[in-house]
């Protein structure tokens, strides 16, 4: 079956089509990401104006959290069968009109509902952006390039949160957190209307409904007991009850599938090492590193005494870091293979990570926050993109809308699962102490776990992460 989302012949039209599928997809990716972490500076706002409770406060991010990882891999199998530019448009759809409730929400539970539907509608969107991307642009050079500016994209979303949010809740509202999606997701709605040709690589066929419904199940459930943690601790009722059954559900997930004669996931997907290794990889990557962004930012403020603005300030040279890593990772990778990019930039993240954790409680800019900063997101750049395109290229064409659902999904849950064992890691260092000394104490140590984890995901990919030149090399 042809997919004429991915024309043999590249004509003008055909050249313009595939720039507009590279800047939907990473408008998209930027939105979805952006997302996670933009309304955290907005949080106190949100209490005082709708009486949230400090639970109700965590619910803000939870819900948006807890929807985007359980239904991510249904939304990137749905790219397969009923089209990457009907999913993309559906996803981004649902995203627009939830942030727009949002922004428009006059009590909590309203506000909860709606980013609980910006969380389903990123995950339908997420999937569908990478897909679009690697449909419209042949595998090669010209494919790691367009990746390297979706993870560049994406990166820079998630460092930019802190940022744009605190501009916005300063100078507007924390309503403009949300509303701000709202004009964007209209343009890049209209363009992709126009611009953007249907393409499938399945035939159209039902869902596994039950597959669907235990993974979807069993990933929300894990989400919800990751979050308990930081409210009720590890061994808690209301954290164990959820975890455990998620994982039933998901061992029971992997039985229907492996008895299913259309599987939402089929498991040979995990069977291809590029595929099985570059996901574990990517869930390590994403535990260690998508704290840091969490951990700078409480440093800056409650140690070293910056405002809002002034600590996202002080991540931009991190923000760029990242940005100009996965732009330079294509081009790298071209000269000395996915897995060795990957490798030498774990390497490089690690270092940022030992450097970090020497941090003081009276510790100076540059050497506490801007240097190992930098070298911390740079590193995860140059690993992050090889890391997605050793996982896209195990993948058949059927399958590719999956694949980059479980890669996001990967990411996703592994920053969840981070963030939560990180934050105890910290508290428990710090025992109780509210002082700059325990503080940084706290952090410095969950500074210092992360590195650890990382090294851990070097001999795992030195081990198992199969070697893939570029066609540049073949």
């Amino acid at each position: 079956m042809v997919d004429v989302s991915t024309p043999t012949r590249r004509t003008g039209r055909t050249r313009t089509r595939t720039w507009a599928v590279v800047l939907a997809a990473c408008v998209g990716q930027f939105l979805v990401v952006l997302d996670v972490s933009v309304v955290n500076v907005a949080l106190p706002s949100m209490r005082t104006d709708l009486g949230l409770s400090t639970a109700g406060l965590q619910w803000v991010l939870n819900a948006y959290s807890i929807a985007f990882a359980g239904f991510m891999l249904l939304g990137g199998r749905a790219a397969d069968l009923y089209g990457r530019k009907l999913m993309f448009l559906v996803g981004l759809g649902l995203f627009t009109a939830a942030s727009l409730a949002g922004g428009l929400a006059q009590e909590g539970w309203q506000l909860l509902a709606a980013r609980a539907a910006q969380g389903l509608g990123a995950a339908v969107l997420a999937p569908a952006t990478l897909t679009l991307l690697t449909a419209a642009v042949p595998e090669g050079p010209a494919r790691a390039r367009a990746i390297g500016t979706w993870m560049a994209v994406g990166a820079g979303g998630g460092a930019a949160g802190g940022l744009i949010g605190g501009v916005l809740t300063d100078a507007l509202s924390w309503r403009w957190v949300l509303l701000i999606n709202v004009p964007v997701g209209v343009l890049v709605l209209a363009g992709a209307a126009l611009y953007l040709a249907e393409g499938r690589t399945g035939e159209r066929s039902r869902i596994d409904f039950p597959g669907a419904l235990l993974v979807t199940a069993g990933l929300a459930s894990v989400a919800y007991g990751i979050v308990q943690t930081e409210e009720s601790g590890w061994t808690a009722s209301a954290t164990l009850l959820p975890l455990l059954g998620g994982v039933a559900l998901l061992a029971l997930f992997v039985l229907v599938e492996s008895r299913t004669a259309k599987p939402l996931m089929p498991l040979r997907v995990l069977g291809a090492r590029a595929v099985a290794s570059a996901n574990v990889a990517m869930f390590l990557i994403g535990s260690a590193t998508f704290s840091m962004w969490y951990f700078m930012t409480v440093y800056a403020q409650n140690v070293l005494g910056y405002s809002a603005m002034e600590a996202g300030l002080a991540l931009m040279p991190t923000s760029v870091a990242i940005v100009i890593g996965s732009k330079c990772a294509p081009r790298l990778m071209a000269r000395v293979g996915a897995k060795n990019l990957a490798l030498v930039g774990t390497v490089v993240a690690a270092a940022g990570f030992g450097w970090q954790s020497t941090m003081t409680a009276g510790g100076a800019y540059l050497t506490s926050i801007c240097l190992p900063g930098v070298l911390m997101m740079a590193g995860t750049g140059l690993a992050a993109t090889p890391l997605a395109s050793l996982a896209i290229s195990g993948a058949s064409p059927g399958e590719a809308g999956l694949v980059s659902g479980l890669v996001n999904t990967s990411r996703t849950m592994g920053g969840a699962l981070g963030l939560a064992v990180l934050s105890t890691v910290a508290a428990a260092r710090t025992d109780g102490g509210t002082g700059p000394a325990d503080l940084t104490a706290g952090y410095a140590l969950a500074f210092r776990t992360s590195g650890s984890v990382l090294l851990g995901g070097l001999l795992l990919m030195i081990f198992w992460l199969p070697r893939h030149r570029s066609s540049v090399e073949r």
